[in-house]
Formats: structure tokens, sequence, C-alpha cells
């Protein structure tokens, strides 16, 4: 696998590119479909779009239950279950600034792995996205906050005795696609891929050639229906980020 700092080049997919340029390029470089996440793996609101390396999580259905708790134990059920289950795992001691944490529930049934709060302090260390194929709860505030999520499905559960973490930054299937630790993952509007880090470069290149061509025709198009021009026709500063590249 050809070696490339995902880190620094994510942000250039970030400044002008949308998943469906990189989509296309994908389509280029041999890799097509097998790259394209379950569509109904979605941002939970309109707007949401991120790139970044993938920080990968292994969650699992457990096969035990919590015991009936106290009402001081209810406040402490996450270290309860972490001692149940002998689980030490943390991913915040993965995170990177810049990076997407990328859960696979493994058919656990409305994990709600991810809330409000685990989901914002994921955010606050760095995280410039979470995806999940399973679900995220507490949705109203995700969305009032702006964190950047995309799942399945909304939930309404959470983890103590439901599943547990067992694995963090190993290759995982998500979504029905494979994302390896350092995989670029994006999403916008139009859903969820992932670039093999091994082919990363090209389909920049291929991606950014793609984007500025289709600004092209969309701004004919805007000039034409004497639309005000925005920053999606913004042809002359596409080629100007790109220029070492084209």
């Amino acid at each position: 696998m050809a070696t490339v700092d995902t880190y620094a080049l994510a942000p250039r997919f970030a400044k002008y590119l949308r998943v469906t340029d990189v989509t296309d390029a994908l389509d280029a470089v041999g890799r097509a479909d097998l790259t394209l996440l379950d569509p109904a793996i979605r941002p939970l609101w309109f707007g949401l779009k991120f790139w970044g390396p993938a920080v990968t999580m292994r969650v699992v259905p457990t096969n035990q239950r919590m015991p009936v708790l106290t009402r001081e134990e209810a406040r402490r059920s996450h270290a309860i279950w972490n001692d149940m289950t002998g689980r030490g795992l943390r991913i915040q001691e993965h995170v990177r600034p810049g990076c997407v944490i990328v859960t696979s529930t493994n058919g656990a049934r409305e994990t709600g792995y991810w809330g409000s709060n685990n989901s914002m302090a994921m955010q606050a260390a760095g995280a410039v996205g979470i995806v999940t194929e399973g679900e995220c709860r507490d949705t109203d505030e995700v969305i009032m906050q702006r964190t950047p999520v995309a799942c399945r499905r909304i939930g309404r559960t959470i983890i103590p005795g439901r599943v547990e973490l067992v694995d963090l930054e190993v290759p995982v299937g998500c979504g029905g696609v494979m994302i390896r630790p350092g995989d670029i993952v994006g999403c916008d509007w139009d859903g969820v891929i992932v670039v093999p880090q091994e082919v990363a470069e090209e389909v920049l290149a291929i991606a950014a050639q793609i984007a500025i061509d289709d600004k092209k025709g969309r701004r004919r198009l805007y000039e034409r229906l004497g639309k005000p021009l925005d920053e999606t026709v913004d042809v002359e500063a596409a080629e100007e980020y790109y220029k070492d590249i084209l």
C-alpha cells in the first residue's frame, strides 16, 4: 500500500470537492461502487460536509445484560458497564485534529452509540466528522449543535447492556465497504464515501478537474439564465487552488 499523508491531503478534498466529483474520480481509477457506503447512511442535517482520515472503531452486540441499578448507580452506568465487560478501550486516545471517526456496529440493534454529548466531545477533540452504520440519538441537540454526524437512523438507546467496543484502529466494514485507518472519508448531502489511501492522490487530481469542468458548465448556464454567480461556480478560485495538480 502506498504511503501518503492523508491528514495533509484530506483538506484539499474539503476545499472545493463534492462527494459526486470524488465518486466519478473513483470510477476512473477502477474503484467505483466498492467505495460507496450504503445510501441509508446520511448526514443528520443539511449543509453538513466533511473530509478526513478515518479513525476506526468496531462495536458488536453484547451477550450480557446490565443489572438493575440504584439511582446512584444509574449515574455511573457507563463506568459500571466498562467494568463488567472488561473493555478499557478509549476512542478519545486515537482522535487527531481533522479525523473522521468511523463506527462499525455489526448488526447491533438501535445502538445509540453516539448522542449529543459524546459526539460533541469528539468534535471538541478535533474530529471533523462521525460516521456510524448504526443510530444516533439526542438528534434535536446534535442538529442544533451542528455536530457533524452521519448515521443510518435515529435511535433512542445508549451503550450499556447493548453493545461492546472491541477494536480500535483496525480495518472495519461500515455501510457495506471496507474502511481502514487513514483512508479518507467524505460526506455531504449526497451521502458518504471512502477514498482508499493508495489511490487518494490520483483521485484528488481527477476529481479536481471534474469539479472545475462542472463549475465552468454551470457558470455558463448561470449567465444564460441571469442568475447571480455564487461560490459554487467560482472557477478561477478552484483553478488557482488546484493548479499544482491539474
